[in-house]
């Protein structure tokens, strides 16, 4: 993945690498273009990956169904899809107080 953001169709995919089974649920924030986020929960059953878009709407101030995961639902590395939101909008919500 090169960490580029994607444009797509209803919406921009975003990176996001995940550290799963972390000792806490939180955004670490921007590598580069690539959003580093932890879940306490493992990668065992989808599990990791519905941890990460209720992660991922409740920061971002969206619905859950807003945040759709397109692509790595197997690997660390993911894109997810941000509906109706840009990048600048993405990286601004997230520097926001959280």
């Amino acid at each position: 993945m090169t960490g580029r953001p994607v444009r797509a169709a209803g919406g921009r995919l975003l990176a996001v690498r995940v550290s799963p089974g972390a000792g806490r649920r939180e955004i670490v924030g921007f590598a580069g273009d690539v959003l580093r986020v932890r879940v306490t929960e493992a990668p065992e059953g989808g599990r990791a990956n519905r941890a990460v878009q209720a992660l991922l709407a409740e920061a971002l101030g969206v619905p859950p169904a807003a945040v759709e995961l397109a692509r790595g639902g197997a690997t660390r590395d993911k894109l997810f899809r941000i509906g109706a939101l840009s990048l600048a909008e993405v990286r601004a919500r997230l520097a926001g107080p959280r």
